[in-house]
């Protein structure tokens, strides 16, 4: 809520009240000086909390709009209040319906559904600021009879020039024309001529507005740095704030959760609503989302809509949680919430004053995590869609999909990872891994006697007939392996990764090598998906004059190709 501190202003009524704690939420008003009095204030009761997210439908749905929607949601749900969906759409020029249907999209995507607004409806619709043009007309008609507004006929060459005196007399631009003490002749002249006009509201010369903010506390203006201000254009369009003051009050918000950024608003918007003799809502400016050089988040910084980051491969359910936690923490080291676990959570009080950074790292490890955490089967459901959409695979589900999905899904953080991961994993780059650095030990591990052992026992069938066991199959048959070489732990696994996979690093080598050997026979790998079969892969390693082979004779590229 909102204070004037100052002359009596307007005959508004006020009742003198005993101090309430904070946690009721009363925003306090001063009107006289030194006396501390209150305006009606909305009831902290679960059932009077109504608040909402009004956007412009002039581009995308940005991150810090959509923490700014969520902020909202929580609170309402945490309250068992609505949440209201308004559109802003007086920008006539910048307005589009397309505007409009992605910011749609994107909440809905989110999972913030609202309880009244486009599509949904309601009690105090419309719920576009183009639809309700009316009722501006009809509060501003109400200001201009009670004298707190007037007609202002100055020409934009006439205002120009009280903005350039006030620079050089190092002033606030204050408007100084005589229409603020015109006579009812000199108006009449001017509407009878057909003059262009607006609508100026009429602001106090004395006195301070304070607002006792739920997030940032006491916030405090002085008057005499604002004046007048346009609430009607000459065009008959409203203002934002005048729509936005006239708004809030018709559909009964009672709490104001938006961005810093318009904190400068809420001076104007407090005395419409004084003027007016509207109860003002409770206020909570929600700090900006920052870049991590600490600048405000724009385009230069790389993905900043809602959408963008659904094309990427992000989970809504994760975008949720990590917003939640830009700028709002429940107290403990937890970060991981559920939309329902963050309603449970949600404190207006736990949100912080102080910006917080958008880590994309962080968001896609998050985005991992909310991954893995899905049900093994919606999870093999958007992967093998996603193998599918990409042309990797041929089938989007059955046993050899679900078994890849779960060995490949801990190096998965987006959708999209999935790509990667599954033709890293058909793919056999054996001279690229033994001609790095890391891959130098292992060639010079007498690794010509691991090659010729290995081809023996794919050649004999011995290896075949493991793997057609499984897992078990497996097991025996390194063990046995790892006796006859007397090799064991790292001396026997490291060598047999590379001479099979074609890389030092990877998911669990067991399961591995059998999903590499049911690929080959499960037909549902794609001609272009670069896989190299089990058998591809020995011809390879046949092929290979492994004993001319030292440090100063690496494996030749043209070997490898050429088998293939």
């Amino acid at each position: 809520m909102g204070s004037l501190v100052g002359t009596p202003w307007w005959g508004i009524r006020v009742r003198v009240i005993p101090e309430v704690s904070p946690s009721m939420l009363l925003c306090r008003s001063r009107i006289f000086r030194g006396i501390s009095v209150t305006a009606s204030s909305p009831s902290p009761s679960t059932d009077s909390v109504r608040v909402r997210f009004a956007p412009s439908p002039t581009g995308n749905l940005h991150v810090g709009g959509a923490r700014t929607a969520l902020f909202n949601y929580l609170f309402a749900r945490s309250k068992g209040g609505k949440f209201v969906l308004r559109i802003e759409d007086t920008d006539i020029e910048r307005s589009t319906k397309e505007s409009e249907e992605a910011v749609l999209r994107d909440l809905s995507w989110l999972g913030l559904d609202w309880d009244e607004g486009p599509a949904v409806g309601g009690m105090y619709g419309p719920y576009r600021q183009s639809e309700r043009n009316a009722l501006y007309k009809q509060y501003a008609d109400k200001l201009l009879q009670s004298g707190h507004v007037y007609r202002c006929f100055c020409t934009n060459e006439e205002l120009e020039k009280m903005k350039e005196i006030a620079k050089l007399k190092q002033l606030p631009p204050i408007y100084t024309g005589k229409w603020v003490s015109a006579t009812d002749d000199e108006v009449e002249e001017e509407l009878a001529k057909g003059t262009p006009y607006t609508y100026r509201f009429r602001v106090p010369k004395e006195g301070n507005l304070k607002i006792d903010d739920l997030i940032r506390g006491e916030v405090s203006w002085n008057l005499d740095t604002l004046g007048d201000f346009v609430i009607m254009r000459s065009n008959g369009q409203p203002v934002y704030n005048f729509c936005v003051t006239v708004d809030d009050a018709a559909m009964a918000i009672s709490h104001v959760i938006r961005a810093e950024e318009h904190l400068p608003n809420t001076l104007r918007q407090a005395l419409i609503y004084k003027a007016l003799g509207l109860t003002m809502p409770c206020f909570a400016h929600v700090s900006l989302i920052l870049a991590p050089d600490r600048s405000k988040l724009s385009k230069r910084h790389g993905a900043t809509s809602v959408g963008q980051f659904r094309e990427m491969g992000f989970l809504p359910q994760a975008m949720v949680n990590y917003l939640a936690l830009l700028g709002w923490g429940d107290g403990t080291e937890n970060e991981f919430f559920t939309l329902d676990q963050l309603v449970e959570k949600f404190t207006i009080e736990r949100v912080n004053k102080s910006g917080a950074v958008f880590d994309s790292a962080k968001l896609r490890w998050m985005n991992g995590q909310h991954l893995r955490s899905l049900p093994s089967v919606d999870l093999t459901k958007l992967i093998g869609e996603q193998w599918k959409s990409t042309g990797i695979l041929t089938e989007s589900e059955g046993s050899f999909i679900e078994e890849a999905v779960q060995l490949l899904k801990d190096g998965i953080e987006l959708i999209t990872d999935a790509d990667t991961a599954l033709s890293n994993f058909l793919s056999y780059p054996l001279h690229a891994t033994l001609a790095s650095p890391e891959g130098k030990p292992v060639l010079e591990d007498q690794l010509s006697e691991v090659v010729a052992n290995l081809l023996a026992a794919y050649e004999s069938g011995e290896l075949n007939c493991a793997l057609e066991e499984g897992h078990t199959g497996w097991q025996k048959w390194v063990k046995s392996f790892g006796k006859s070489l007397k090799r064991k732990g790292k001396s026997l696994f490291m060598p047999l990764r590379v001479l099979l996979t074609g890389k030092l690093h990877g998911p669990d080598m067991g399961a591995g090598v059998l999903m590499l050997y049911k690929a080959g026979s499960s037909g549902v790998i794609a001609p272009q998906a670069g896989f190299v079969t089990l058998d591809e892969r020995f011809k390879i390693l046949r092929e290979v004059e492994w004993q001319s082979f030292n440090k100063d004779n690496p494996i030749m590229e043209s070997t490898v190709a050429k088998s293939l």
